[in-house]
C-alpha cells in the first residue's frame, strides 16, 4: 500500500473543514489526522503529532494563519504549509511565499485542486499555480528597485536555463526528466545547483530569479 500523506487542517469554519475532510477521504493516499480552529490550537497539536502537510486558513480568531506560518516553519521546517483564503490578494500571496508557504489556494478551489496541491507540495516542496506565479511576478515588478539579493548574472548552461523555464511552467520533476532525457534524480541535482548558482533559497526564489534575469517574462498562460 502506498504510504499515506498525513494532513492537518486549521480553519475556524467547521463546515469547510468537514467538506475538505470528506473530499480528501475519497483518496486512499491522504489521511486527515487532526483539525484545529485557530493557530494556537494548531501549534498545540503539532507538539504531539507531525503531519506532512498543513492546510492553514489565513483569517482565524485568537491566532491567524499569517502569525502561525512563521512559527510552524521555525519549529517544524519539514512540514509543508498550504495557505487557504477567500481572497485572491497578490501582495498577500507574495508575503506568505516569502514567509515559507509552500502554496496558496482560494477556499473555493475545486477539491481535486486541493488534492493535487497536497500531493505536489509533499513530493516537490512547492505547488505553483497561476495565482502564485502571477503574484510572485507582480510582487517582483513592484519591488525590483529594492530586491537586490539575487544575482542576475549567474552563468547558466542552456540545459540549466531550459530546466529553470520548465520549473516556472509548473512542470514536475518527472515531466522535466522525460523532456530533457535525464533521470529525475539528475534533474533534482540540477535544480539544487540552480539554487546555489542563483543564490535562491527556495523554488519561489528560483521563479523570482528567472523573472529578474529575463529568462521568463510573465506568468504562464492558461486556457480560458
Amino acid at each position: 500500500m502506498t504510504e499515506q500523506i498525513k494532513v492537518v487542517i486549521a480553519d475556524d469554519h467547521g463546515l469547510f473543514r468537514g467538506g475538505v475532510k470528506t473530499a480528501m477521504s475519497m483518496h486512499k493516499d491522504i489521511k486527515m489526522i487532526a483539525e484545529a480552529d485557530n493557530g494556537m490550537q494548531l501549534l498545540s497539536i503539532l507538539k504531539h503529532i507531525q503531519p506532512d502537510v498543513v492546510l492553514l486558513d489565513i483569517q482565524m480568531p485568537i491566532m491567524d494563519g499569517i502569525t502561525t506560518l512563521p512559527e510552524i516553519k521555525k519549529l517544524y521546517p519539514n512540514i509543508r504549509v498550504i495557505m487557504l483564503t477567500m481572497h485572491n490578494d497578490h501582495s498577500m500571496i507574495t508575503k506568505l511565499m516569502e514567509l515559507g508557504a509552500n502554496s496558496y489556494l482560494t477556499k473555493n478551489s475545486d477539491p481535486e485542486l486541493i488534492y493535487e496541491a497536497i500531493k505536489t507540495v509533499h513530493e516537490e516542496e512547492y505547488f505553483f499555480n497561476q495565482l502564485t506565479n502571477k503574484a510572485l511576478i507582480d510582487g517582483l515588478k513592484m519591488k525590483r528597485q529594492i530586491e537586490v539579493s539575487l544575482p542576475v548574472d549567474a552563468k547558466l548552461s542552456e540545459k540549466e536555463i531550459a530546466i529553470l523555464r520548465m520549473i516556472c511552467e509548473e512542470k514536475s520533476t518527472k515531466e522535466i526528466a522525460d523532456i530533457v532525457e535525464l533521470s529525475p534524480r539528475t534533474v533534482e541535482a540540477i535544480r539544487d545547483k540552480l539554487k546555489v548558482k542563483t543564490g535562491a533559497k527556495s523554488m519561489a526564489g528560483l521563479v523570482m530569479y528567472a523573472v529578474k534575469s529575463g529568462i521568463i517574462h510573465g506568468a504562464p498562460e492558461t486556457d480560458s
